[in-house]
C-alpha cells in the first residue's frame, strides 16, 4: 500500500512538474509570437508614414513656408512698375465762348523704382490746356512727353524701407523652414511617447494574462489534488485568491490598454483629413535594445550646434534685426534727393519742331529736396530700441545654445543608464525565473508551499512588467535625444 502511494505522488509530480516547465516556457515568449494569425504588427515606422503625410498640425506646418513665400512676393511688390493716369475736366459758361474751357488735364506717369541707389526711374506724359491752367502746369495742344531720374543722396541712398523689407522678406522662407521642422519635431516627440506607452499598456496585458492563465491553470490542479487527497484544502483557497488578484490587475491593464490606444488614435489620420481609429488587432513592434551608441551620440550633438531649429531662428531673426539696424542708421541722415526730367513734345510735326522741343539739355526740368529734423529724437529712439531687441535675441541665442547643448546631454545620459538599467533587469529576470522553477519542483515534491510559489511567480511578473518599462522609457528617451538634437527619429 505504502508503494502505491509513492509510485502515485511520484507520478502526480512529473506531470505536474512538466506542465510548469511548459507553462513557464510561455512566459518567456515575445509578444509576436502569440495569436500570429490575428495580429497585425502596427510598426513605429507605420506611424510615422501615417503623422508624416496626413496629420493636420503636419499639414499646417508645411503651409509656413508658403506662406513665406507669399509674404516674401508682397515685398518684392514694392519694385514692380507703377502706372498711373489722372483726368480732370471743367466747363463753366456758354459753351463755344472764349473762357468757357476752365482747363482739361490728363496726367499719365509710369514710375520703375530699381535697388540700385534707391533710384526712381520715370516716364511722363501730361496734357494741361484751358483758360484757367496755372501757367507753370501749361502743356502744347498735343501734350508734353518727359523722361527722367530721381536719386537720393543722404537718406535712402545705401538702403532705405523698401530694400530692407525685401531683404528681411528674402530670410523668411528659411526661417519659416526652421519653424515647420520645429512643430512638426514636437508633434513627433508627443506620438512617439504615446507610441511606447501603447506598446507598454500592450505588454502588461499579455503579461498578466499569462500570469492569470497560470494561476487559474494552477488553481484547477490544486482543486483535483485536494478532491484526491494529494493537497490540503486551504491550499485551494490559496490559489483561488491569487486567480481573483490577478485578474482584478488585468482588468485595470484592459482599462490603461484601451486608453492608451485611443490616445494613441489621436495622431492617426486619413488623407481626407479624417480620424482614423487604431485596429483593434494592431499590436507594437518589439522594442529594440542598441539604438545609441557613442558616434551616434557625437553625431547628433554635432548636428543640434549646426543646425537646431530653434537656433536656426534666432540666428535668423538676428539677422532681420540687423537689417532693421542699419535701416535705422540710414534715417539718422538728411533727406537729400535731386531729380531731373528731359521734356519734349509729343507731336512734333515739323523739323523746326523736333528741333525746339525734342529731347535735349535744353529742355528739362530739375528738382532738388532736403530736410532734416533738428533734434532726431524719433529716430535716436527706434535705433536704440532695435539694437536693444538684438542685444535680447543674441543672448537668447547664446542661451538656447547652451540649453540643446545640455539638452542632448541629458537624454544621452539617461540612455546611458536605462541601457545599464535593462542589463540588469533582463539578469535578474531569468534569475528569478529559475528561482521560480525550483520552488515549483520543490512545491511538487512536498517541500514547499502553494504560498512561495505564488509569491515567486507574482515577482516574476512584476519584474517582467518591470523590464517592459525599462524598454519603453528607453524607447522614450531616444526619441527625447532626437528631439533634443533637433531631428527627427
Amino acid at each position: 500500500m505504502t508503494g502505491w502511494c509513492m509510485c502515485r505522488l511520484q507520478k502526480s509530480a512529473w506531470m505536474y512538474g512538466l506542465g510548469w516547465l511548459v507553462l513557464s516556457f510561455l512566459l518567456t515568449l515575445p509578444l509576436q509570437a502569440q495569436d500570429t494569425t490575428r495580429a497585425r504588427v502596427f510598426a513605429f515606422s507605420d506611424l510615422a508614414d501615417f503623422i508624416m503625410a496626413n496629420h493636420p498640425l503636419v499639414r499646417q506646418a508645411n503651409l509656413l513656408p508658403e506662406s513665406a513665400r507669399q509674404e516674401l512676393l508682397q515685398a518684392r511688390g514694392f519694385f514692380d512698375p507703377k502706372l498711373s493716369s489722372g483726368f480732370g475736366r471743367k466747363e463753366f459758361g456758354e459753351p463755344g465762348k472764349p473762357g468757357s474751357l476752365y482747363y482739361n488735364n490728363w496726367a499719365n506717369e509710369l514710375k520703375v523704382p530699381v535697388w540700385l541707389g534707391g533710384a526712381d526711374f520715370k516716364l511722363t506724359y501730361d496734357r494741361f490746356t484751358g483758360a484757367r491752367v496755372n501757367p507753370e502746369l501749361r502743356t502744347p495742344e498735343s501734350g508734353l512727353l518727359g523722361v527722367g531720374v530721381s536719386i537720393p543722396i543722404g537718406q535712402g541712398l545705401l538702403i532705405d524701407s523698401r530694400r530692407a523689407t525685401l531683404r528681411q522678406a528674402q530670410l523668411l522662407p528659411s526661417l519659416a523652414e526652421a519653424d515647420r521642422v520645429k512643430e512638426i519635431n514636437k508633434i513627433w516627440l508627443n506620438a512617439a511617447k504615446e507610441y511606447w506607452n501603447w506598446y507598454l499598456a500592450q505588454r502588461q496585458v499579455d503579461l498578466l494574462r499569462e500570469g492569470f492563465q497560470l494561476a487559474d491553470t494552477r488553481a484547477r490542479a490544486v482543486k483535483q489534488r485536494v478532491v484526491i487527497g494529494d493537497a490540503a484544502a486551504i491550499d485551494s483557497v490559496e490559489a483561488t485568491i491569487t486567480v481573483q488578484d490577478r485578474q482584478v490587475q488585468l482588468e485595470q491593464s484592459l482599462v490603461n490598454l484601451q486608453n492608451a490606444r485611443l490616445i494613441l488614435s489621436t495622431f492617426l489620420w486619413n488623407e481626407a483629413g479624417q480620424p482614423v481609429e487604431l485596429p483593434d488587432l494592431a499590436v507594437p513592434q518589439v522594442a529594440q535594445d542598441g539604438l545609441v551608441d557613442e558616434s551616434l551620440f557625437q553625431l547628433l550633438g554635432q548636428r543640434a550646434a549646426e543646425s537646431h531649429p530653434e537656433l536656426l531662428s534666432l540666428d535668423l531673426k538676428i539677422r532681420q534685426q540687423r537689417i532693421e539696424e542699419q535701416f535705422r542708421r540710414s534715417l539718422l541722415q538728411p533727406q537729400f534727393s535731386v531729380s531731373g526730367q528731359l521734356l519734349s513734345q509729343a507731336n512734333m510735326a515739323t523739323p523746326e519742331m523736333r528741333d525746339m522741343y525734342g529731347f535735349g539739355l535744353n529742355n528739362y526740368k530739375v528738382g532738388v529736396d532736403f530736410a532734416l529734423p533738428l533734434f532726431l529724437r524719433k529716430e535716436r529712439g527706434k535705433l536704440r530700441q532695435v539694437q536693444i531687441k538684438t542685444q535680447q535675441l543674441q543672448w537668447d541665442r547664446t542661451q538656447t545654445g547652451r540649453d540643446v547643448q545640455n539638452g542632448v546631454n541629458t537624454a544621452y545620459n539617461e540612455i546611458k543608464a536605462l541601457n545599464r538599467q535593462l542589463t540588469l533587469q533582463q539578469q535578474a529576470v531569468q534569475n528569478q525565473l529559475r528561482l521560480l522553477q525550483a520552488e515549483q519542483q520543490r512545491f511538487d515534491l512536498g517541500e514547499s508551499s502553494l504560498f512561495l510559489v505564488n509569491t515567486r511567480e507574482t515577482k516574476l511578473i512584476d519584474m517582467q512588467i518591470k523590464l517592459e518599462e525599462l524598454k519603453s522609457k528607453y524607447q522614450k528617451a531616444v526619441a527625447q535625444l532626437y528631439y533634443a538634437a533637433g531631428v527627427r527619429s
